[in-house]
C-alpha cells in the first residue's frame, strides 16, 4: 500500500474513476419520457467506477432515481455520463433537471456550454463528510519527507476542471511560500502515479491525486504495493454536489432538495448510496489549513 506520513492509509491503483474522464456509453435507467431527467456524474457511482474494493465505489442511483419518484409520485429517469455536454446532446435528450457529480467539474462543465445550475445538497461519505481534498505523493524512495520539502520539485497536477487537483494545491504552495515548477498536466489520477513511476530514480517530482481515488489506487495491482509515499494534502473542497437546473420552478427545487436531503430517514437508501448522512443542505467547503509553515 501507499506508505502515509499522515494518519491514515491509501492504496494507490488504477481503476476507472482515476482515468481520463472519456464518452462512453452505459444504458440510462427509467423511462424515455420521464418528468426528470438526473445526470450522474459522481466517479463513486457503479457505471463509473470498478468493483477492485468490496463495497466501495459501487453508489447505485437507480435506488435513488426510485426514492424520488416514490416521493414525489414523478418518473425520473438516471443518465450515467463522464460528461455533461455528452449526456445533455445524447442519453438525456436535452435535459438536465437535476445533475450529481464532482462540485468542481460540474461548475467548470456547466459554465462551458452556458447551462445555469444552482447547488443544492452535498452527499456525505461513509464518514460523514462532504468533502475531499488533495494528496500529494511521492515515489518510496524520495528524499522528501514533508511538502517543506518540495522546494524546487517539479509538480504534476490535474485537469482545472479538479479542484483538489490544481487550484487547491497552488494555494497550499501559496500558503507555504514554496516554489515549484509545473510539469505536464495529469488528466487522471493514474497517469500521475505512472509518471512518478517511470522518472529516473533521482528525479524531484511530486504529484497530486484526489484523496477519494485513493482507496482505489492498489486493488486494481498496477503499482506494487509501497511504491508512493503521500507527504501532505490539501485544504478540504466540497466533493459530490447535487445541482438543479434553473429552469424549473422555486416550488419544484426546494420539492426536490427536500426529497434529497430527506433521505437520512431511509437506512436502505444511505447503504445503498454508500454515505452516512445522505444529503445535506449545501454549504461550500471551509478553509481548514494546519499549522504547518515554511520556516
Amino acid at each position: 500500500m501507499i506508505r502515509y506520513r499522515l494518519p491514515f492509509l491509501i492504496a494507490a491503483v488504477f481503476c476507472s474513476i482515476a482515468f481520463p474522464r472519456t464518452a462512453f456509453s452505459v444504458p440510462p435507467y427509467g423511462p424515455d419520457q420521464a418528468d426528470f431527467t438526473v445526470i450522474v456524474m459522481d466517479p463513486m457511482a457503479g457505471p463509473l467506477a470498478c468493483d477492485c474494493v468490496q463495497g466501495y465505489a459501487q453508489r447505485k442511483y437507480e435506488a435513488l432515481a426510485d426514492y424520488l419518484a416514490h416521493k414525489t409520485g414523478k418518473t425520473f429517469r438516471v443518465v450515467w455520463s463522464e460528461s455533461l455536454e455528452v449526456a445533455i446532446d445524447g442519453d438525456a435528450a436535452g435535459k438536465a433537471d437535476l445533475v450529481i457529480g464532482k462540485d468542481s467539474v460540474i461548475r467548470h462543465e456547466s459554465k462551458e456550454i452556458h447551462k445555469a445550475f444552482e447547488p443544492v445538497a452535498s452527499l456525505t461519505d461513509k464518514k460523514g463528510s462532504p468533502n475531499q481534498r488533495g494528496l500529494f505523493v511521492v515515489r518510496q524512495n524520495s528524499m522528501a519527507a514533508s511538502l517543506l520539502d518540495i522546494d524546487n520539485y517539479e509538480m504534476l497536477l490535474g485537469p482545472e476542471d479538479c479542484e483538489e487537483k490544481n487550484s487547491s494545491p497552488k494555494a497550499t504552495l501559496d500558503d507555504l511560500e514554496l516554489k515549484v515548477t509545473f510539469g505536464k498536466e495529469a488528466a487522471s489520477c493514474s497517469l500521475a502515479a505512472k509518471q512518478l513511476l517511470a522518472a529516473p530514480e533521482s528525479a524531484k517530482q511530486v504529484a497530486v491525486i484526489s484523496s477519494y481515488a485513493a482507496p482505489l489506487l492498489e486493488g486494481c495491482g498496477s503499482i506494487k504495493k509501497g511504491d508512493l509515499r503521500v507527504i501532505g494534502e490539501t485544504d478540504e473542497v466540497p466533493f459530490i454536489s447535487a445541482f438543479l437546473s434553473d429552469s424549473l420552478s422555486t416550488v419544484t427545487k426546494k420539492l426536490l432538495t427536500d426529497c434529497l436531503t430527506s433521505m437520512k430517514e431511509q437506512p436502505e437508501m444511505l447503504l445503498a448510496m454508500e454515505t452516512k448522512t445522505g444529503f445535506l443542505s449545501y454549504v461550500p467547503a471551509t478553509s481548514a489549513k494546519g499549522d504547518l509553515k515554511k520556516k
